[in-house]
């Protein structure tokens, strides 16, 4: 069984920065750990659908990131510690939300929420402005 868990969350100024981490225990019933996963992470925010954030490949050497947060935030994963990080930089009120981090077996790097198949219980992050 894939359990995650993220720490890291909190309140913060405008302007400030953030790193989130989620880390990633057990495995899956064919046996699949951490390295083989694609991670996301996505966010919601109170009334809103859960939005896309960051996506990396198992390996780490790609990445792709919402419109919304390019250039202020940066998604790693250490294959040897089973944690895939978000470092947030320039925080905005808007990004208030609670950031959930994900785990999908396939080979894609889906934006949609749908194809993951397992999911953190999340972290609240508030932006004072």
């Amino acid at each position: 069984q894939v359990q995650l868990v993220e720490s890291g969350g909190g309140l913060v100024q405008a302007g400030g920065s953030l790193r989130l981490a989620c880390t990633a225990s057990g495995r899956t019933a064919s046996g699949r750990t951490f390295s083989t996963y694609t991670m996301a992470w996505f966010r919601q925010a109170p009334g809103k659908e859960r939005e896309f954030v960051a996506v990396i490949t198992r390996s780490g050497d790609m990445t792709y990131y919402a419109d919304s947060v390019k250039g202020r935030f940066t998604i790693s994963r250490d294959n040897a510690k089973n944690t895939v990080y978000l470092q947030i930089n320039s925080l905005k009120p808007e990004d208030t939300s609670v950031y959930y981090c994900a785990a999908d077996l396939g080979v894609t790097l889906p934006r949609d929420p749908a194809p993951y198949n397992y999911w953190g219980q999340g972290t609240q992050v508030t932006v004072s402005s």
